[in-house]
């Protein structure tokens, strides 16, 4: 018997594992991974993530990891470029940020099981059962509580009926590749960022040299350009960023549809956090602060619904949620919408040309830290 199990050792579920820890809680982590892996995933910390990692005494992870420090951004749109500053920011690789939160996790005491697959089992007034597999072993365990954070494609709660996974029309579908492209052409601390009507690719350094690529695509481009790689390499071309050798063979991952959210993002005794919650097309680096701050957040109520479950609870989170995430979700949707339209891209990117700083406060917006309860 687990006060709080956790199915998902990304960024949200690794930092609720660890504060539910820190908490005194008794924690089962699980992910149906090994570790270190790759994430589909821009790999830039903006402000907003660096601000919850000081917020629970992991401020200096990223120097620990020897990020990439990021303060330019080239926005490139039909050949023409608009070249901005931005705060500091760092980059690094999510083989290496993910393991390190899975380690301090563990440093504060939760279990952690790798190469677990996991679903529902019974549900009762006072817990909820987990089927876990690992290879050829299956087992049955109990928690006072469930957190989800298996990612936008999870499942573990899909099967509860009081919970709906709404998708938003028109969303498109995300994609990225890590690479050895060691031309010197894309620089290290600046985010190269391609845009189109049909979708956008960042292109940032990685702390030992790689070139992390991920981009938010139109289904429909990557079916008539005949896969991820040809569809990215089409937007970096049109953008006029030069060529990545060997991106059509590179070894692409793709997601399930981004936009998207969870109604309620709870159900009796479960909670659901990070892309498991809500998604929204993300820019630089949203999607980890927003799943770094829904871990840190969910600590402080799941443990009070381990130690006493109340239904109220239910609609507790889902009014932290909206708290926390909606305006920069809906900022980040705003943007996604006008990156759509061509002349008013190009348009835009001509007046951040010009002047940089209209560009401020859209940064600062979504850089403000995540103000917790």
């Amino acid at each position: 018997m687990w006060d709080v199990a956790v199915v998902g050792a990304g960024p949200a579920g690794a930092m609720a594992a660890r504060e539910l820890a820190r908490l005194g809680a008794r924690v089962l982590l699980v992910d149906k991974a090994s570790f270190p892996r790759q994430k589909v995933c821009g790999c830039c910390l903006n402000r907003c993530s660096l601000s919850t990692l000081r917020s629970v005494g992991l401020g200096d992870l990223t120097e620990r990891l020897g990020a990439v420090t990021v303060d330019r951004f080239d926005l490139a749109v039909g050949g023409r470029h608009a070249r901005l500053r931005l705060p500091a920011r760092t980059c690094v690789s999510r083989e290496a940020f993910d393991a390190a939160l899975v380690a301090a996790a563990i440093e504060s005491g939760a279990a952690f099981l790798p190469e677990t697959r996991a679903r529902l089992g019974r549900s009762d007034e006072d817990s909820r059962q987990l089927v876990l597999s690992q290879k050829a072993q299956t087992c049955t365990i109990s928690a006072s509580v469930l957190l989800a954070a298996d990612g936008l494609a999870g499942q573990l709660l899909g099967k509860d009926s009081s919970i709906s996974v709404r998708i938003r029309p028109g969303s498109r579908i995300g994609a990225g590749v890590v690479t050895r492209a060691d031309d010197g052409v894309y620089d290290p601390g600046t985010i190269h960022m391609a845009c189109d009507r049909d979708g956008y690719v960042g292109l940032v350094r990685l702390e030992d040299g790689r070139l992390d690529i991920a981009s938010a695509m139109d289904p429909a481009l990557v079916k008539r350009s005949g896969g991820l790689g040809p569809a990215a390499e089409l937007i970096i071309a049109e953008a006029g960023f030069p060529p990545v050798p060997n991106l059509t063979e590179a070894a692409w991952r793709g997601t399930p549809l981004l936009t998207r959210r969870a109604i309620p993002p709870a159900c009796h005794r479960a909670f659901a956090i990070g892309d498991a919650a809500g998604y929204a097309e993300p820019f630089t680096g949203e999607g980890i602060a927003w799943a770094l701050a829904a871990g840190a957040s969910v600590a402080p109520l799941a443990q009070r619904a381990a130690s006493r479950w109340q239904p109220s609870l239910i609609d507790e989170w889902s009014r932290e949620y909206r708290r926390l995430f909606r305006r920069k979700q809906w900022i980040c949707l705003a943007i996604a919408k006008a990156l759509r339209h061509k002349t008013l891209t190009r348009a835009a990117v001509a007046a951040l040309s010009r002047a940089p700083a209209l560009a401020s406060p859209i940064v600062r917006l979504l850089d403000r830290p995540v103000r917790r309860q």
